[in-house]
């Protein structure tokens, strides 16, 4: 079901303004989804609401939440210095514009719901009472913290909101594919992602051995420890260490981005394929039966960590000190081939989706994930401006006007000075930038030929991003002990000796 953006440009300069751009999404992908929930957020008063005898702050009702959603408005403005004349400043604004009808609206508010961004005050499980009272989880603050630090959002109502100490959430940002949007489920990542459900300091263990499972998102709301185990019992050695299917489901949803239930149910199946755990029980019984990697996401569903699930989670390690009792292998290398460099080391990361999250991971902690973050879409960006080249003889004019969108969109978030997450490049590159970005496109016919310019000084951005990381923060990321062994693990070193190998051949 599709809803309308509508982008438009404007300059205070004089120049001539960007013609306005719009388009649908007829498929939304997980970026518009989360940009969508945190404009929404962005545009509601976020005041307090009576909820039976004592008032909670920073909520909203479903009416507000309706209301916003059928003309919704997010503007970004900066300002930057003529390039024709230094001592001139042009203020270059973006809108962007959501609409969509009341039912649409009230379904977007129950995806909302779903992908636990939103949770309601008084219990409620639909968007059907215009009263009902809603707040966000820590995974929606979480989110809309991404989003307002990206486009330099500093809203008093957001501000207060995030300043409180709900806000602690510290998602698992899963890799998807760029042109499908489908989650990375390579072994590799799964095991990853398996490290941090299971905790990788020991097990997350029940205070009480007979406490129920619970419902409440704040069991995991830093996502930085593991899901809820059963202790085994006392005096027995070989005991397991059980979780619900229900846990399962609720650290998997609440601690990661996924933002659908079958995603969940797809990381949990291959949680068991992987061997990384298995049903006990009743559930055992079934799974020889029938299907052998089902998945219930029931509180009356067990499962168990396996001996290969504590190995990759960490907790022991395998008699000769590899992972799996399968030691590295090296390869011989031709004569002048390097094979540690960083620039490869770079390049593998980059490559590889769970070394990726890794290092993406790694970058958070040291206050730099803007640097990938950039690279990574700067990538997306060139590869679908590829496709555009490739299309008809002439891309069609709606096509380059929304691939300038979201050039512009990058250059606000990225380059521009004093943008929220502004990048350390070559000052020469960020004049050029700034130049091109500034100056007027003209006729519809020199659009191309703009957007041409564009993606060939992004592509020398990236370049030069890639170079820092490679350069700074690569080696002290491979020298960390936290991801030292997650990095054995990958097998690194192996990797890099046949990417050396490959790369001189």
């Amino acid at each position: 079901m599709p809803w309308e953006v509508f982008w438009a440009y404007s300059s205070s300069s004089g120049l001539n303004p960007i013609t306005a751009m719009s388009f649908s999404y007829l498929h939304e992908d997980e970026q518009d989804f989360k940009d969508l929930f945190s404009t929404l957020l962005v545009s509601l008063p976020l005041t307090s609401h009576r909820v039976r005898f004592s008032r909670i702050d920073h909520t909203f009702t479903t009416e507000e939440a309706i209301i916003n959603l059928g003309s919704l408005k997010f503007s970004q403005s900066n300002r930057m210095p003529d390039p024709k004349d230094g001592a001139r400043i042009v203020t270059t604004t973006t809108t962007t514009t959501f609409s969509m009808a009341k039912e649409m609206a009230r379904t977007m508010c129950k995806r909302m719901l779903e992908a636990r961004f939103v949770e309601s005050v008084e219990g409620k499980t639909d968007f059907s009472v215009r009263n009902s009272v809603w707040q966000l989880t820590p995974k929606g603050m979480h989110i809309l913290a991404r989003f307002c630090q990206r486009n330099g959002i500093y809203q008093r109502h957001v501000n207060q909101l995030l300043d409180s100490p709900r806000n602690m959430m510290q998602l698992v940002i899963m890799e998807r594919e760029h042109e499908t949007d489908k989650l990375n489920t390579d072994e590799a990542t799964v095991h990853v992602v398996f490290r941090r459900f299971a905790g990788d300091t020991g097990p997350n263990l029940k205070s009480n051995p007979n406490q129920s499972d619970s419902d409440s998102m704040n069991d995991y709301a830093t996502g930085l420890i593991g899901v809820k185990m059963q202790r085994p019992k006392r005096g027995d050695k070989d005991g397991l260490y059980t979780f619900t299917g229900k846990s399962i489901f609720n650290w998997l949803m609440n601690c990661c981005t996924v933002m659908e239930n079958k995603e969940v149910f797809e990381l949990a199946r291959l949680f068991l394929s992987h061997e990384l755990i298995s049903p006990i029980g009743d559930d055992a019984a079934a799974n020889a039966a029938g299907e052998p990697h089902r998945f219930t996401a029931s509180k009356h569903s067990h499962y168990a960590i396996t001996q290969k699930g504590m190995r990759v989670a960490g907790w022991i390690t395998s008699p000769n000190g590899s992972v799996n009792g399968e030691a590295t292998v090296q390869q011989r290398l031709p004569p002048g081939v390097v094979r540690d460099s960083n620039t490869n080391r770079m390049t593998i990361i980059i490559r590889d989706p769970a070394l990726r999250l890794l290092f993406r991971e790694y970058l958070r902690e040291t206050h730099c994930e803007e640097n990938l973050a950039f690279y990574v879409e700067v990538k997306a960006f060139l590869a679908d401006y590829e496709r555009a080249k490739r299309g008809p003889s002439t891309p069609r004019l709606e096509v380059i006007r929304e691939t300038l969108a979201s050039a512009y969109s990058l250059y606000n978030a990225f380059l521009a000075p004093g943008s929220p997450c502004e990048l350390n490049i070559d000052h020469n590159l960020r004049n050029a930038l700034a130049g091109r970005m500034t100056r007027a496109v003209g006729e519809d016919e020199q659009m191309l030929m703009s957007l041409d310019e564009v993606a060939s000084l992004f592509d020398h951005a990236m370049n030069s991003v890639f170079k820092l990381m490679a350069s700074d923060s690569v080696p002290k990321f491979s020298r960390e002990p936290k991801y030292a062994r997650m990095l054995r693990d990958r097998n690194l070193d192996g990797m890099l000796s046949a990417f050396a190998a490959s790369s001189s051949s």
